[in-house]
């Protein structure tokens, strides 16, 4: 028959070009270009800094709305409210053991490099720390009832990631309440996130901009020669980050679910470019949230763990502040004993979770959390004003690989990752999808069903 034959035989479906590429080479080279101006016409760097401000802040107007339709769909689509307590209960428990871990590496590197002794501290300085305590620091009981919005709505326009979770977490426990009544809302909430994501996938484009004047600006205000009386700090802050990414998250991600770490970050290598070139790990969540779900992790999994590591699982945050207290501590010439610093780190530990990982949050939290457990320190944050920015990327980073790994930690504890998909992701067999951030025909599928996974 002549509908058999080679010539009138159906085509293949053609196979969509990935050209988001382009874009991430372009982001490589706008950051070598913003450098340049920075050094070259630093007072004109400074000035492009809103072009870097606008971009993270388009990414930011996407997390409230990306947060609850993730949170949302995760939970709804369990039958078992227990499987939800389960998966929130490990991976609370798991990021406090992290922050602990992570607040004990920055102690003993801190206490054996001292890169603090030996400095001066000026007046302006001491103007400069004073001024990054912010204002709308809240002591413990206020800042817990803060986590409650004023209206349903609030939660979304006001911007704060805890509201947004607390919102999600009661219209996600109530869909499961309802059952097949639910189911509906589900679906349309499904094809919200999937319009949220087209709108992100524009939004990104917009990267290159970002990157150049974030970039020039930070180059342009610091300078050169304000980076080198504290090169050791951030030598030793970069070199504790990478020990704590490759060692210990490292050797826990082999051991506990059989993955290399460094495939892991190759699959996230466009997102670690992001992060490294705007300052905020914030501006990578919806793709992790996206990418984690393509590697094979269930969304219930996804949904709880990933937005809510970014708010309690801030291991680069808790590096960060514990050496730079001890950077100012030795800086002012008031050393503190091993009995004055648990305190004040544990304090900062409290302090730092919800400070999602905006860039700069890191830096006005310490000054916060000085002022209200150790108020002669606070003089010394200006001393690391000027390399903060610098050492925000290493946070960032930190803190963004930290809740990669935490997503495959506890999607292995609860059995809720395909651990044969993730193979055959990491080795590039199934690529992601770079146009949507969702796989192809994922708005087709019913919500319960994608709670429901393979089992390894």
């Amino acid at each position: 028959m002549a509908a058999s034959s080679p010539d009138t035989a159906p085509a293949a479906p053609a196979v969509k070009r990935d050209r988001t590429h382009y874009l991430y080479i372009a982001v490589i080279a706008a950051v070598a270009l913003g450098i340049a101006v920075g050094l070259i016409w630093p007072d004109a760097g400074v000035e492009l800094k809103p072009l870097g401000t606008g971009f993270v802040n388009l990414i930011k107007m996407m997390i409230s709305p990306i947060i609850f339709c993730t949170i949302v769909l995760g939970i709804g689509s369990v039958r078992k409210a227990a499987k939800v307590g389960a998966v929130g209960g490990i991976a609370l428990g798991y990021f406090l053991v992290m922050s602990l871990v992570a607040l004990a590496i920055g102690l003993v590197v801190g206490n054996v490099l001292h890169p603090g002794d030996g400095l001066h501290l000026t007046d302006a300085l001491k103007e400069t720390g004073h001024a990054q305590v912010s204002s709308d620091a809240l002591p413990p009981v206020e800042f817990v009832l803060s986590i409650i919005p004023v209206t349903f709505v609030s939660a979304f326009t006001e911007g704060q990631v805890l509201q947004t979770l607390l919102i999600a977490l009661l219209a996600g426990f109530a869909l499961q309440a309802m059952g097949s009544a639910g189911q509906p809302v589900l679906r349309g909430i499904e094809h919200i996130q999937r319009l949220v994501f087209r709108i992100l996938s524009m939004v990104m484009w917009a990267a290159p901009i970002g990157a150049f004047g974030a970039i020039a600006a930070v180059v342009g205000s610091a300078g050169l020669d304000a980076l080198k009386s504290l090169a050791v700090l951030m030598l030793g802050f970069y070199i504790t980050c990478v020990l704590f990414v490759f060692i210990v998250l490292g050797a826990l991600l082999r051991v506990i679910s059989g993955v290399n770490v460094f495939s892991l970050f190759k699959y996230l290598a466009r997102e670690f470019l992001l992060i490294l070139s705007t300052s905020s790990s914030e501006s990578a969540l919806p793709r992790l949230i996206a990418k984690m779900e393509h590697l094979g992790v269930s969304k219930p999994v996804v949904g709880i763990t990933v937005p809510t590591g970014y708010s309690f699982n801030l291991d680069g945050t808790m590096i960060y502040m514990t050496m730079a207290s001890l950077y100012i501590a030795d800086a002012l010439g008031t050393p503190m004993s091993i009995g004055e610093q648990i305190p004040l780190l544990l304090f900062l530990l409290l302090a730092s979770k919800g400070a999602a990982g905006v860039s700069g949050a890191g830096l006005a939290t310490l000054a916060g959390g000085l002022q209200s457990h150790k108020p002669a320190l606070v003089d010394g944050v200006g001393l690391i004003v000027g390399i903060d920015r610098f050492m925000s990327e290493a946070r960032a980073l930190t803190n963004f690989a930290g809740n990669a790994v935490a997503t495959v930690l506890i999607g292995t504890w609860t059995k809720e990752i395909d651990s044969e998909r993730v193979k055959q992701v990491l080795a590039g067999e199934m690529p992601f999808d770079e146009t949507t951030l969702l796989d192809e025909g994922a708005g087709a599928e019913v919500p319960e069903q994608r709670g429901e996974l393979a089992k390894a």
